[in-house]
Parts: C-alpha cells; sequence; structure tokens
C-alpha cells in the first residue's frame, strides 16, 4: 500500500528557495534514503513529510491505516521522565496498562497489610487489566525496551531524562522510535551518538525491517546495506535512483560522465546563439523573443552543467611544514574520572605521516584522550609533553563558536588568507579555493554565518581549522552532522596531509579511507582498560578481531582435550602419537558431544522461557516486585539462549 504522497511541495527560507515543486512518495517495505548537501533541504523535506512543518506549496497525503514515528535530530522527550518509561511510552495503551496494575497490585498489597479483606472490586479491576495486558502482548515490554536500550549503549535505566547528555537523549530517543509499532520509520541521523558496534547492531535491524523506512545519514556502509532506493536533493529539486547507495554512485558517475559531454556540445551551441542575438536587428530580436528566451535558459543550463562539472583540481601537500624532533609525547598515561578508569598506562609519540584512528565504546574516554594529548587535561599518571615547533588543529564534536555577523568568506579569512603549500606552481592554496573544495558555491561567499544551517556552520568551523595549516590534526567525530559530499571532501583534502593525523570516529567508511592504524579501548585481563594497537584500517582491525575470537574458541576447545598431565613413558608417548594421528576423529566426537549438551540446555531454557512466559501473562502475580524478578529472569533466559542457539549453529 501507499504509506504517503508528496505533491508540488516548495518551500523558502529568507527569500532562498530551498524545494522546488517537489513530489514523491513511498510504499509498504520501501527503505528510502535522503542525500544531498548541507542545506539543501533534506531535513526541512523530511519534517514536512513528517507534519512538524508547513510547506509554502503543496500537499502531504498520508494513507489513513498508515501510521509513523519521527526521529528528529533533537529529540523531544520529557525531561521528568525517567529513561525506561520513556521507551515503554512507544506503546501507550500497554505502558498505561502496566502502570495500572503496578497500582492495583500496591493497593492490594496496602489493603491487605491493613487487614481490609474487602478487595473484590480491586480484584475485579486486575482481573481485567490482565485480560487486557494479554491481548495487548504487554508482558514483556519492559523486557524488550531494556534489551533495546542495552543494544544502543544506555544501562542506565532509572534515570531521569534531564540528566542525560545530548547523545544519551539521542539514544534513547531512537530506542523509542524502534519500539515503537507503526508502519513507517522516519530517522533523521540515527546513527549519531553511536559506538560502532551499536551501529551494526541498528543496521542488522533496519535491514530485516518490514517496515518502511526513510532516513537521512552519511554513514555510507550504513546506508549501503539498509536502502532499496536513494532520493537526493540538488538545486531545489528531487531525483530518485532505485537501488542502494552503490547503485546510485554507478548511475550517478555516468549521469555526470553524459553532463560532461553535454557541456561542450551546449559551449559551440551557446556561442553561435550569442553571435546570432548580437548580430540580429532590433525588430528580429522582438519577434523572436521565444529564441531568445530559449538562449537564456541555454546560458543557465550551462552554468548548470559547469558547476556541476568543473572543480578545481589542486595538488596539495598540506601538513608539510617544520616539525622538528617532537610533536607530542605521551608516557604511561592514566586517567579515571569519578573513580572510573578510563585508560592505563597508555604511550604514544607522535611523527609525521602518523594516520591513527581511536575506536572504543561511548563514554570510554577518547575525546578525554584527545584533551589530555592535546595538553587541556592533566593526566593522572605519566606525562605529555607538546614539541616547540608543533601546530595542533584541533576539531571538536561542539560547533565552533563564529561570529553570526561575519559572512562566508570572511570567517575563513580571519584564520588566513591562504595555506602555502610549498610544492609546485599552484603551491598557494587560498580562501576561496578551501571553500570551492568543501562545496560552498561562490554565490554563498558573501552570505552571513547566522543564515547557514547547523551543517554548513560546522564544515565552516573545519575549514577554519584545516586553514591554520597544522602538522598536527585532530578531528573527533569529524563526521557528525556532515553530508556526504563533504565527506568526500575531507577524505581527498586527508590524502595529501602529511602530518600526525589522529581521528576518534565511529564512521567505518570514513576510518577505512583515511587511517593506517587503529587504536582499541578494550579491558585486558585485570580488567584495566588499555588502548590496544592494530596496523590497518577499520575493516583490517575487523578482521583481526575476529580471527583473535575464532582462535580463542579453538584454543578453548583444544584446552577442553589435553589429557592430564603425568609422567611421560614411552607407553604414554605412544598412546599421545595415536591420540595425534586421530585427532580430527575425536574433535568430531568432541564436537557433537558439545552440541548434545547445548541442546539440553537450549531445551531446558526453552521449557523456561514458556514457563516465565506464560506465569507473566496469566496474571497470577500480583506483587510488582515479584513481576520484575521474573521478567529480568526472562531477559537472562532470552540472552543466553541467543547465545547457546550462535554455538550451536557453529558447531554444526
Amino acid at each position: 500500500m501507499t504509506i504517503f504522497s508528496v505533491t508540488g511541495i516548495s518551500k523558502s527560507y529568507n527569500d532562498i528557495l530551498i524545494l522546488n515543486n517537489i513530489s514523491f512518495g513511498m510504499e509498504s517495505g520501501e527503505h528510502v534514503g535522503i542525500i544531498g548537501l548541507n542545506g539543501v533541504g533534506k531535513t526541512t523535506l523530511m519534517r514536512i513529510v513528517a507534519g512538524t512543518e508547513e510547506p509554502d506549496e503543496g500537499t502531504v497525503a498520508f494513507n489513513k491505516e498508515a501510521t509513523f514515528e519521527y526521529l528528529s535530530q533533537i529529540p523531544a522527550l520529557n525531561d521528568d521522565d525517567n529513561v525506561l518509561d520513556a521507551v515503554m511510552q512507544s506503546r501507550p495503551t500497554a505502558f498505561r496498562l502496566l502502570h495500572r496494575y503496578a497500582e492495583l497490585c500496591a493497593i492490594l498489597d496496602n489493603l491487605t497489610a491493613q487487614g481490609n479483606t474487602n478487595t473484590d472490586d480491586v480484584h475485579h479491576e486486575l482481573h481485567d487489566i490482565n485480560r487486557a495486558l494479554d491481548n495487548e502482548g504487554a508482558w514483556l515490554l519492559e523486557t524488550e525496551a531494556k534489551t533495546m536500550l542495552q543494544k544502543l549503549g544506555v544501562s542506565r535505566f532509572d534515570e531521569r531524562i534531564g540528566n542525560l547528555s545530548g547523545g544519551l537523549k539521542k539514544r534513547v530517543a531512537l530506542a523509542k522510535t524502534l519500539m515503537s509499532d507503526v508502519d513507517l520509520l522516519i530517522l533523521d541521523e540515527p546513527t549519531n551518538h553511536l559506538d560502532a558496534d551499536s551501529v551494526q547492531w541498528l543496521q542488522d535491524r533496519l535491514v530485516s525491517s518490514p517496515r518502511a523506512i526513510l532516513l537521512i545519514t552519511h554513514d555510507r556502509y550504513f546506508l549501503d546495506a539498509v536502502t532499496t532506493r536513494i532520493v537526493e536533493l540538488e538545486r531545489g529539486k528531487l531525483i530518485s535512483f532505485p537501488g542502494n547507495y552503490e547503485n546510485y554512485v554507478e548511475r550517478k558517475s555516468m549521469i555526470t560522465a553524459n553532463e560532461e559531454a553535454t557541456a561542450d556540445h551546449l559551449k559551440n551551441r551557446l556561442r553561435t546563439e550569442l553571435a546570432w542575438i548580437k548580430t540580429g536587428a532590433r525588430a528580429q530580436r522582438k519577434k523572436q523573443k521565444s529564441r531568445v528566451d530559449w538562449v537564456k535558459n541555454l546560458q543557465e543550463e550551462q552554468e548548470r552543467l559547469r558547476e556541476a562539472t568543473e572543480l578545481k583540481q589542486i595538488k596539495i601537500e598540506v601538513g608539510t611544514q617544520f616539525a622538528g624532533g617532537q610533536l607530542i609525547d605521551a608516557v604511561n598515561i592514566s586517567k579515571a574520572i569519578a573513580g572510573k578508569p578510563l585508560f592505563h598506562n597508555f604511550t604514544y609519540k607522535a611523527a609525521k605521516g602518523d594516520r591513527i584512528g581511536i575506536i572504543g565504546p561511548n563514554g570510554s574516554g577518547k575525546s578525554t584522550l584527545l584533551n589530555i594529548l592535546v595538553g587541556e587535561i592533566e593526566p593522572d599518571t605519566g606525562t605529555v609533553k607538546i614539541g616547540s615547533t608543533a601546530r595542533i588543529g584541533y576539531f571538536r564534536q561542539e560547533s565552533s563558536d563564529i561570529s553570526p555577523t561575519l559572512s562566508v568568506l570572511a570567517a575563513v579569512r580571519e584564520v588566513a588568507e591562504y595555506i602555502d603549500t610549498g610544492v609546485g606552481r599552484d603551491r598557494f592554496l587560498t580562501a576561496k579555493d578551501m571553500l570551492q573544495r568543501f562545496n560552498f558555491p561562490t554565490h554563498q561567499f558573501g552570505s552571513l554565518v547566522g543564515n547557514l544551517s547547523g551543517g554548513e556552520r560546522r564544515r565552516l568551523g573545519l575549514l577554519r581549522v584545516l586553514m591554520n595549516n597544522p602538522n598536527i590534526l585532530i578531528l573527533d567525530e569529524p563526521t557528525n552532522d556532515f553530508d556526504i559530499q563533504t565527506l568526500n571532501a575531507l577524505e581527498e583534502y586527508l590524502q595529501f596531509f602529511h602530518g600526525a593525523l589522529i581521528i576518534v570516529s565511529h564512521d567505518r567508511a570514513f576510518l577505512d579511507r583515511s587511517v593506517e592504524f587503529i587504536y582499541s579501548f578494550e579491558p585486558n585481563d585485570e580488567g584495566l582498560v588499555q588502548i590496544k594497537q592494530y596496523p590497518g584500517n577499520y575493516s583490517a582491525y575487523l578482521e583481526k578481531k575476529e580471527l583473535k575470537q575464532e582462535t580463542a574458541r579453538e584454543a578453548e576447545k583444544t584446552a577442553k582435550q589435553q589429557p592430564p598431565k603425568n609422567i611421560l613413558n614411552s607407553a604414554s608417548i605412544e598412546a599421545s602419537q595415536a591420540e595425534t594421528l586421530q585427532t580430527p576423529r575425536k574433535n568430531k566426537y568432541q564436537a557433537a558431544k558439545e552440541r548434545e549438551s547445548l541442546e539440553k540446555r537450549i531445551e531446558a531454557h526453552e521449557k523456561r522461557k514458556v514457563e516465565l512466559e506464560t506465569l507473566l501473562s496469566s496474571g497470577e502475580i500480583t506483587d510488582y516486585k515479584a513481576l520484575k524478578e521474573f521478567s529480568d529472569e526472562l531477559t537472562t533466559i532470552l540472552t543466553e539462549l541467543d547465545d547457546f542457539t550462535l554455538q550451536w549453529l557453529e558447531l554444526s
């Protein structure tokens, strides 16, 4: 069925046309990704579809039977709710029933404690509530909500929403959106503030979801895996490309190649037409007004094609200025915050040519490490020395403060007029060059910073960091709020950066294309977090991690097969040799025994799962604390069942 249709949508801001006569729609089960430069109107279009913003012209028609949930970049949550309640409210009927059930249980306990036997009314309502909870399938709502939150890296279920950081609020809002029982999910940058493991989990969940999904994301791996259609916003128009992101890139490259050929053809026709207009008599021009208008349109098309296909190619080498023998020397540094150890005994000596990606769970201390390396925070132990010739460019997660009254060009020139790359004839990279390189069109150079979108201001903040021409470039979550074109421009720029590059990011594609070493926050055998080093990009790190896990599993199996230690004699040596010869047969036997053991455990867990589900839905439990205990046990049972099943599949 058709979920919604948008017809003839137009929208302007400050007399600038953002969306121009756009029409599109979605069918059940479609997964559509919206892409385009920052400021072209992706979020505006999404808000219009969700009904939180009105278009200047056009209509949005939703199927009366279709329901949707909208996840905005700034989620609307009640600050007074706790985390668990906020997520459970995604199913309001079930949440109200559970809340009333808990109230009735408390009333019943209170009456019983007072010796009051007049409890018939309470029991009758409890009976009705039980039946309603069964019909709603609501008994497992709390368990599902907790599981969802844990997958997204949220563990403080009782925390008040108002006490959470912006990133945690976004993750709670995402859990609430995913929990909702709707036909369409509208997701604006759902991967922001998630670590790599959570992004992978979310990706897998959405790929298998039968619901329609409309999303904006800069994560190209995520976009490629989840979407079945790409719609691109460009110059106020919308173009639809069937298939995933890879298919879009292939088709877009063909279109661009055709436009380049068309541009040459138009150039010749334009020259002829302009000559005709200039030499023609005034009466002739009046008579052929349609022809004059046609030439004007031809000029506009020529300008559009020129901008679309003409990018100044600058051979640059940045970050090459004198760095001396010392940039950043960090020796045996450790840090704890509020008694929680973040990392232990980390040593790093920065050198030109370093390309390091730092990864780890949210809250593990990645940004704290960067702040220590640049000298803004003191480590608890160890030392950090910054060389006198080190020029650090630090792009933070928070948007940089730029005066809103400055023009875009002036904001960049405030840092520097140009970068001296010291290489080649075109050694000077001007502020205008950098703005064009990072997708600021020339007509926007004079625009005020205060009129830019959030993504454009953040892109401008990045340019200001780069214009300082650092020999140490530190980027903390640089991909947040950037469009794909900006990421491509940054990746291209970093190819020519010859200083020390340190990146904290959850964007797997960006890390793959930008770094040559991964530093991962991981606990050691003693429970202390250490920063382990892996050569290669993020994909190479994942391969090594998976190989390490597989090796550990094999070692564990081998250890179980070893005979008890005893004094070796010739007989035991012969037995050992014979056993070695029969190792494959014994491994197969051992695997069969382990599989049999797992099957018994799975059977027992399945039985207990059914018992708990029956118990929770029976209405026999009137004590809310007991209900919570059984619910928690069911959560544990479900988790262990997943683990046992995975092990069984591996053995099979």
